[in-house]
């Protein structure tokens, strides 16, 4: 791999992991935390949903992003020509 394609490569992972992270961030502290007054108005399983994020919803959506990660990762090692 080039200099320009590798450079290339880190600059998409790490725009990957950024978007990724502001997910990650509006989820657990958004959600769990700015947003729960408005969330408790929405019931969820019979729990308000501001709670159900706090305590259950971002550990979902944390599995989650993993499996986004990793396939996001898979297309772009393969376009780049680094997948195994």
């Amino acid at each position: 791999m080039n200099k320009e394609a590798a450079e290339a490569y880190w600059k998409e992972n790490i725009a990957t992991i950024l978007k990724l992270l502001v997910v990650w961030f509006v989820v657990s502290y958004g959600c769990g935390i700015i947003f729960i007054d408005e969330l408790n108005a929405i019931n969820f399983g019979g729990f308000k949903l501001g709670f159900w994020f706090a305590q259950q919803g971002a550990m979902y959506v944390f599995v989650v992003l993993i499996f986004v990660y990793a396939k996001m990762m898979e297309k772009i090692e393969e376009k780049y020509d680094v997948h195994e």
